[in-house]
C-alpha cells in the first residue's frame, strides 16, 4: 500500500503516516464505496449504484444497498442500518473510510458519528489509500458482472448476492494467505470425492471434497 507520507486527517493535531494509522486501527477499521452496473429494463438502460462496506482486517463484505438514484434520505437509512445495535455491520467498528463522493453528506457522517463511528474522508485523487474496497470492485466486476447482461434490478441483485456468497465461502484470498473468509467445516479435508459447486450457471465455481 502506498502512503506518500499522507496524513489520515490533516485537521487532527497528531502527525502520523497513513500506513501507521491503518496499522494502529486495523481491527476497528472499515471502508465503503460505490460501483455502478448498467441494467436493461422496459425503459431502456438504467445505471444502478451498489453501495458496500468491507472490513479491512477480515475482508468480509456487506452489500448495504442497490439503488438507481440514491439520495440523502436513502444514505441516512443505510447509515442507520449499518450502525444498528442488534445486527449492524459497523457495530464493533470505530472508523469508516470513504472517498469524496457528494453522497457522503454532512448528515450521513453525523449519523455515523452519533453511533460511535467516525467517517474519515480520503484526500483528493487518492484511490490507493482505499485498496481493499478498490480490489473488491475489481474482483466482482472482472469475475462476475462484466461477464453478464442484466435484465432488471432483481437479476442484478441475485448476481451480486451470489458473488458475495462465493466471495465469503468459496474464493481464496491472497491477502489472507489464500484462505477463505468463512470456510465450512469440511474445508481442509484430505479424503473424500472432489466435487464442483456452481453459481450463476457455472460462472462461479468452487471445487471441494464431499462432506
Amino acid at each position: 500500500m502506498l502512503d506518500h507520507g499522507l496524513l489520515p486527517d490533516p485537521d487532527r493535531p497528531y502527525k502520523t503516516t497513513w500506513n501507521d494509522f491503518i496499522k494502529s486501527h486495523w481491527e476497528s477499521l472499515a471502508a465503503c464505496d460505490f460501483f455502478s452496473v448498467d441494467v436493461l429494463g422496459f425503459k431502456g438502460l438504467t445505471r444502478y449504484l451498489v453501495f458496500f462496506v468491507i472490513e479491512v482486517a477480515t475482508r468480509k463484505v456487506e452489500i448495504v444497498g442497490i439503488h438507481a438514484d440514491p439520495c440523502e434520505q436513502q444514505m441516512l437509512q443505510w447509515a442507520r442500518n449499518l450502525t444498528d445495535t442488534q445486527d449492524g455491520f459497523l457495530e464493533d467498528k470505530r472508523i469508516l473510510i470513504h472517498d469524496r463522493d457528494p453522497l457522503y453528506t454532512k448528515k450521513f457522517r453525523q449519523t455515523l458519528r452519533a453511533a460511535g463511528v467516525r467517517a474519515l474522508k480520503l484526500p483528493k485523487r487518492a484511490p490507493n489509500l482505499n485498496p481493499h474496497a478498490e480490489r473488491l470492485v475489481r474482483s466482482i466486476k472482472s469475475e462476475c458482472l462484466a461477464k453478464m447482461i442484466f435484465f432488471g434490478e432483481s437479476h442484478l441483485r441475485r448476481a451480486v448476492e451470489q458473488f458475495v456468497a462465493h466471495y465469503h465461502g468459496e474464493r481464496n484470498h491472497q491477502g489472507l494467505g489464500n484462505q477463505l473468509i468463512q470456510p465450512e467445516e469440511s474445508v481442509g479435508k484430505a479424503e473424500g470425492e472432489i466435487r464442483c459447486s456452481e453459481r450463476l450457471g457455472g460462472l462461479l465455481r468452487y471445487y471441494h471434497r464431499a462432506a
